[in-house]
């Protein structure tokens, strides 16, 4: 009797027990997005990340901000970014007066990000969201499954140009199932973790597609202040930039259109000089010093542009 009553007490657990599935697909890329295997291990990009919008029916108010405050963990936690906040973001745009004109149009975006020194931005989209419920009803036990499928769209702004340089689909799905033995086990409503989950397994390919796009042109950091030949960068140990580094320093001058749509496609540079990274400059920890080691071209100023050395 004991051991039936055993063998009755672990079939009720396991009958009982809730569990949870959770599966990522391939995200879909197009112009030039193709996933690139980067060997690049330089310092931190600088980028930002909108809110953003909600496409779907379902849950209105919540999906959106969800959406983007996982991609920016999932960013922060590859080690491979430095992330702006959301709220330094709206104060440019209000600061600036383009509340109207909103960070999805891509000139705005790019123009919050110059004043920024980021190198780009990422805004997106909850395209679609569903949720459906299973269920089967035996003489022993009963089972539910929830499954919440999900298809995220993310576009990935230069700052330079304002060109969408990444487009990319992600689709995740998560599942939970809740179950009862004769009456008695787990039991409940909507679950509303599998929204989060859904929306992770969809965000965290976009990671890897990012930092491979932002890897075929050169790091680059901007000189927030100089004096004579002392530079002071807008990039520091948070950003992986350390005493040693090498950079190549410009003067950004008027943009550089193209005749036919009349897209920004680059900016006139006038070369500055070679510079090595000397130091570290305040608290924040993205701060440094670094000195020109040969001026050639016109005298540095805040604005100006350094990047890797070749």
């Amino acid at each position: 009797m004991k051991k039936l009553n055993l063998i009755a007490a672990i079939a009720l657990l396991a009958a009982c027990a809730p569990s949870k599935t959770v599966k990522t697909q391939q995200a879909i890329s197009t112009k030039e997005t193709e996933e690139v295997e980067s060997k690049y291990t330089g310092p931190k990009r600088r980028i930002g990340v909108v809110e953003f919008e909600n496409k779907s029916a379902y849950g209105q108010g919540r999906l959106g901000s969800a959406a983007s405050d996982i991609l920016i963990t999932e960013l922060v936690k590859s080690g491979k970014f430095i992330v702006v906040e959301r709220d330094r973001m709206n104060k440019i745009l209000d600061e600036q007066k383009l509340q109207s004109q909103g960070m999805t149009d891509p000139q705005t975006a790019a123009k919050v990000g110059q004043i920024l020194g980021l190198e780009a931005i990422v805004v997106g989209s909850v395209s679609q969201f569903g949720v459906k419920s299973e269920g089967s009803d035996y003489l022993l036990t009963q089972s539910k499954r929830q499954v919440a499928t999900v298809t995220v769209d993310i576009r990935l702004i230069d700052v330079q140009s304002g060109q969408v340089i990444l487009a990319d689909s992600g689709k995740g799905m998560a599942k939970s199932t809740k179950a009862s033995f004769l009456g008695m086990g787990t039991k409940g409503g909507y679950d509303e973790t599998l929204e989060g989950e859904a929306l992770r397994a969809a965000l965290v390919q976009f990671v890897t597609n990012i930092s491979s796009q932002l890897n075929k042109k050169p790091w680059s950091c901007m000189v927030a202040a100089a004096v004579n030949d002392q530079l002071y960068l807008n990039a520091g140990p948070d950003s992986g930039v350390n005493s040693g580094l090498k950079l190549d320093c410009f003067h950004e001058g008027s943009e550089i259109r193209d005749p036919r749509s009349n897209l920004v496609i680059g900016h006139v540079e006038n070369y500055i000089g070679p510079a090595e990274v000397t130091g570290v400059c305040g608290d924040s920890g993205d701060c440094s010093t670094a000195r020109l080691t040969k001026s050639s071209g016109p005298s540095a100023k805040a604005g100006d542009i350094c990047r890797l050395a070749k």
